[in-house]
């Protein structure tokens, strides 16, 4: 019998809605960083959330992947790897990163996403087609 109602909760959970921020984000959308602690970001850098738990995008020199399963509006980019190649960008690529792993809140309204932490940082995203 408990074996039964395991397997239904089980069921029951498996078949509930993404509450990481991947199910707020909008689908298929390629999140563009505009604003890095207040000042404009000119590099280029995206981030996406493809399916459930995993975020990935790209710096102005490489493209990056990772697992996010916080709970929203909480965020924490895990088991971070990117590749490995230099650019004139470099520096602002490393920045961006550290900014991204340190962001502990997340606020997705339409196309505009917002990523903070309680140390004052933050991160501005808005939305444009893939």
């Amino acid at each position: 019998m408990r074996c039964i109602m395991l397997m239904t909760c089980l069921s029951v959970l498996a078949g509930c809605a993404d509450e990481t921020v991947s199910g707020y984000a909008q689908p298929d959308a390629v999140y563009r960083l505009t604003e890095l602690d207040g000042a404009p970001f000119a590099a280029s850098a995206t981030l996406r959330f493809p399916s459930k738990g995993q975020v990935e995008g790209r710096g102005p020199c490489n493209s990056f992947s990772g697992a996010q399963s916080t709970v929203y509006p909480w965020f924490e980019v895990q088991r971070l790897v990117t590749t490995r190649r230099a650019c004139p960008d470099l520096a602002e690529e490393q920045a961006m990163l550290a900014a991204l792993q340190s962001m502990t809140f997340v606020e997705v309204s339409g196309p505009v996403m917002i990523l903070s932490n309680s140390a004052g940082g933050e991160m501005v995203y808005r939305a444009g087609p893939p």
